[in-house]
């Protein structure tokens, strides 16, 4: 009873400012703190529980959110299984939108006139801290606190945690902004208000998988109107670097899988060849369908020791491979050094886009009708349906992007 009275203060209080639309009206903070939320927890033996955790408050450059919808991306997947170290208990979900619910202490004339309460956002992945030389140099996708405070030890930048348990206090590490619960705290860096009439709960996964795509098809392969791209998966992030290369005028995109189902997708979002290597090789395919020369850039969006190494041949003399997918840690794939040498190969690692500008970026080709934010997204679930979620992605049960919505 106290948790659903806590929750109508908060949305009789964004109601205050959509009338008001005075930042001064209001206090949120005070009203913040003592709530509580549900949240899937990540435990030891990698199960995501339904638990009650105090509602987080933001520091300084921070926003609270009330969170809409979480995308469900193989990265937190690879965190669950243990492949990637990660501390727990943990807070899952990178990709998120929602609605402001108050800025931290302090906060810029700018953020509180770009983040009013009730305000629709998508917040992205990586969260730039905007001081490290990284940053400053216009390279947010290579953040250093984010990659050792966020990634590395599931913390802000202060070097501290906003998530606590209700029961007794103890500290929740947080994958990003942790979103799979009712509320987060992120960084206004990474965050971005929605255009008009953009879906909201399938905004989420601008935050990372359009996001993604976007950084590696953009800032990583620099490609250009008119050159030819092949794709190496077509999940989640595969299906929007489709939708984005047709975007920005490629003039052969060529999706590879081993799902008929998926391929007759990306037939649909923009692919012009489809390629299911169960049925030919997928080298052979890309030569015959550009007469011997192999493609501009190819991306590789699984993550594989074979789709790593098919991609780096699959290019022309000169060509860019892209990688994307994220493999356990420790995996290592082998490469030819005469071939890349001689053929002047550029093989790039690619992880995220830039906040700061390509959020914006992207939602304007949504707004301009290049991109269906909707066609990714094939299932949705619950909070309380945030581990059946994740285990029916192992299982290969999820084509194209889940996501969880809040009630």
């Amino acid at each position: 009873m106290l948790r659903n009275a806590f929750l109508r203060r908060i949305n009789d209080v964004i109601k205050c400012y959509s009338i008001s639309n005075s930042f001064a009206t209001c206090r949120m903070l005070s009203v913040v703190g003592g709530g509580t939320m549900k949240a899937s927890v990540l435990e030891t033996g990698g199960k995501l529980e339904l638990q009650t955790l105090k509602i987080p408050v933001p520091k300084a450059g921070e926003m609270l959110m009330r969170v809409k919808a979480c995308g469900v991306c193989h990265t937190d997947l690879h965190v669950i299984k243990s492949e990637i170290p990660f501390p727990v208990p943990a807070v899952m979900g990178h990709e998120v939108s929602g609605e402001v619910v108050s800025l931290g202490p302090g906060a810029s004339q700018a953020d509180q006139s770009r983040f009013s309460p009730g305000t629709k956002v998508a917040a992205a992945f990586i969260m730039p801290c905007l001081d490290c030389g990284f940053c400053h140099k216009g390279k947010e996708e290579m953040c250093e606190k984010f990659f050792s405070y966020n990634r590395g030890a599931g913390q802000l930048y202060d070097g501290s945690t906003r998530l606590f348990r209700a029961e007794d206090d103890a500290p929740v590490a947080m994958y990003s902004m942790g979103g799979l619960a009712e509320f987060c705290v992120v960084p206004t860096s990474a965050v971005s208000p929605l255009l008009p009439g953009l879906p909201f709960a399938e905004s989420c996964i601008l935050g990372c998988a359009f996001f993604t795509a976007f950084g590696a098809l953009k800032n990583s392969a620099k490609i250009q109107k008119g050159e030819t791209l092949a794709v190496f998966g077509t999940g989640g992030i595969g299906s929007c670097l489709i939708q984005i290369a047709r975007a920005m005028g490629v003039s052969t995109v060529i999706a590879v899988d081993i799902s008929d189902e998926k391929l007759k997708k990306m037939s649909q979002l923009g692919a012009t060849h489809i390629v299911n290597v169960n049925n030919v090789s997928a080298l052979a395919a890309i030569q015959e369908i550009t007469a011997g020369h192999g493609v501009d850039v190819v991306v590789e969006a699984l993550g594989s020791v074979g789709t790593f190494q098919d991609a780096v041949m699959a290019v022309k003399d000169g060509g860019r491979a892209v990688m994307v997918g994220i493999a356990p840690l420790g995996v290592k794939a082998e490469v030819p050094i005469t071939h890349i040498v001689r053929r002047q190969i550029t093989i790039q690692g690619s992880y995220g886009a830039r906040a700061s500008t390509d959020l914006s970026a992207l939602m304007d080709l949504v707004s301009k009708g290049l991109i269906d934010l909707t066609a990714p997204v094939t299932r949705t679930f619950t909070l309380e349906e945030a581990d059946l979620a994740y285990r029916q992605l192992d299982q290969g049960l999820i084509t194209g992007r889940a996501i969880v919505v809040m009630h």
